[in-house]
């Protein structure tokens, strides 16, 4: 098999040196950080208090370029990873035990064209255009070299996110394609890629989904819908009603908040069971397309973009899943990606 981006070792080493004696200072407010990636050229993470205020910004030592995905920043208790599209790895960000400080370890390299991430199963894992492939994580960090890879169903570069489930994990394509592959007992990636049954007929373009156990809720952009993914196949869909074609989603607790592109707004849906229940058309309003969500206990975060500037909006979410902004900064790009929220109180991610 043809691997790409493998001869990155003497580059990783150069920036090793350029940028491992950087770091975060702790969060101003001591509540959480705000972190998202410039996704240029000279990618770097952009670490933000909850009030908007640019705190830092930390090179990932790779090149961005990456668009159409969800899950560009990935998290768990320990560590921060971020795509770069463009050179072909991704970046890990260490986290202090107090969890209000980041700092550079190391870059890993990927097959192809690294797209999502996400961590579950003592592992990395790791969308790119044409594979998944997984990178277990021992004491000293994330192993460089895959401990399971697979093609994908389609692998046309349309490949928009991943997310972990018990066993397996799900990813979506943005040619139609609802996917599963198998985990082992140890949580590296085996076997083959395969579509998921009773995918939808009027399926049109799955772009972002949140996963929970057993469950993945996928959005299918431009079909206006929001499925339940259980047991490799299609359990239950649901109309976004008046807002139109939700494109990322997030959960936490019984609330899944989507990200509505071209309606400018985030709906909320309660789920329990194999229900997916709208209940809210619209909490948050934006000028611009919103492009990426993420949302922990009391707090939420998310990108929009339009004309020749991007926003990160960041709110207070109440028990009954209403929005209130507490923090917003405007960045002059429009090609800002994933958005990810470290908080202080040692909750696991």
């Amino acid at each position: 098999m043809k691997r790409t981006v493998r001869g990155m070792g003497l580059l990783s080493l150069m920036i090793a040196g350029a940028v491992a004696a950087q770091g975060t200072s702790p969060s101003r407010d001591g509540q959480a950080l705000i972190v998202t990636a410039s996704n240029t050229t000279h990618n770097q993470l952009m670490i933000y208090s909850m009030a908007g205020t640019l705190l830092e910004q930390l090179p990932t030592g790779g090149a961005g370029g990456v668009s159409g995905n969800a899950g560009g920043i990935a998290q768990n208790s320990e560590r921060l990873a971020v795509v770069n599209f463009g050179s072909g790895n991704v970046s890990i960000f260490g986290k202090d035990p107090a969890h209000t400080s980041l700092r550079y370890e190391k870059l890993v390299p990927a097959l192809t064209n690294p797209v999502s991430v996400a961590f579950g199963n003592d592992h990395l894992y790791i969308l790119t255009a044409s594979y998944i492939e997984s990178h277990r994580i021992n004491r000293y960090g994330v192993e460089s070299t895959a401990d399971g890879e697979a093609k994908l169903v389609i692998g046309d570069g349309s490949a928009a996110q991943v997310g972990a489930l018990r066993g397996q994990l799900v990813i979506s394509e943005k040619s139609n394609a609802i996917e599963t592959v198998s985990l082992d007992g140890q949580g590296a990636v085996i076997g083959s890629t395969t579509q998921v049954a009773n995918i939808p007929a009027n399926v049109n373009a799955p772009f972002g989904l949140a996963t929970r156990g057993n469950d993945a809720y996928v959005t299918i952009a431009h079909a206006n819908e929001i499925s339940l993914v259980r047991n490799n196949a299609v359990l239950t869909v649901t109309g976004s009603g008046t807002q139109s074609a939700p494109c990322w989603v997030t959960l936490d607790g019984p609330f899944l908040f989507s990200s509505n592109s071209p309606s400018k707004s985030v709906s909320r849906y309660a789920v329990y069971g194999e229900k997916i229940i709208q209940d809210a058309a619209v909490v948050a309003s934006f000028n611009g397309n919103p492009t990426d969500i993420t949302y922990r206990k009391d707090l939420a975060a998310v990108i929009d973009a339009n004309g020749s500037v991007s926003h990160v909006s960041i709110f207070n979410v109440d028990e009954d899943g209403s929005f209130t902004l507490k923090g917003l900064t405007t960045i002059n790009s429009t090609t800002t990606n994933g958005i990810a929220i470290v908080r202080a109180d040692h909750d696991s991610y």
